[in-house]
């Protein structure tokens, strides 16, 4: 039985959010807007919440596997599948970024609107906090995401991150860097306050 939820639009796309799911925001319409995948890639959707860019990869994707550590946003994305008609390319695990993929899992893409904003976090948080809580400086889960995606990269793939100025952009580009990844910023948008969201790629 669903719970108590909201329905979001993207293009042709409709969206249940479900109660304790992060809703898409303009940090989820800012890469689903400049999403780019190949026909027949293997996708990789890192924290997917309600499903939106694991959904829409599916489009081209030869398989998307969406991945949340919230079990309410697991459900919800699968759901979301199934209302738009990719259900059938698509696979759904809970779990914390790569914990339940072996470490020699090789992906094509992976996708990644991480938890950046500077806010204290603890193991009591809330299952909806975890999208959004990037513990005091917004890097707690960006850095350790950093290190173990190249892992599970095949060759010549990409990864797409998004994420805040709030939480050093340099330092996420210099990241990547030091695992041998080329790296480049796709898109930004300014919001008020001194924020700024990027999102980048980086690529073997």
């Amino acid at each position: 039985m669903r719970l108590a939820c909201k329905k979001v639009f993207f293009r042709d796309y409709v969206f249940y959010v479900w109660e304790n799911v992060y809703e898409p925001s303009e940090d989820s319409f800012l890469f689903a807007e400049n999403l780019t995948v190949r026909k027949g890639d293997f996708v990789l959707d890192v924290g997917t919440g309600c499903g939106i860019l694991g959904v829409i990869a599916a489009k081209e994707a030869s398989m998307v596997v969406a991945v949340d550590i919230n079990p309410y946003a697991v459900r919800c994305a699968k759901e979301n599948a199934e209302l738009n008609g990719v259900i059938d390319k698509m696979f759904f695990v809970r779990g914390d970024l790569f914990s339940p993929f072996r470490m020699d899992g090789r992906f094509d893409l992976i996708l990644f609107n991480a938890p950046y904003l500077p806010v204290e976090f603890s193991e009591r948080v809330s299952w909806i906090e975890h999208a959004w809580a990037g513990g005091e400086n917004g890097r707690r889960v960006i850095d350790r995401f950093i290190r173990e995606a190249p892992r599970h990269l095949g060759r010549g793939g990409r990864i797409f991150l998004m994420q805040s100025t709030l939480a050093g952009v340099e330092e996420t580009l210099e990241g990547f860097a030091r695992e041998g990844l080329k790296t480049s910023v796709v898109a930004r948008r300014n919001l008020p306050f001194f924020e700024t969201l990027v999102l980048m790629k980086a690529e073997r």
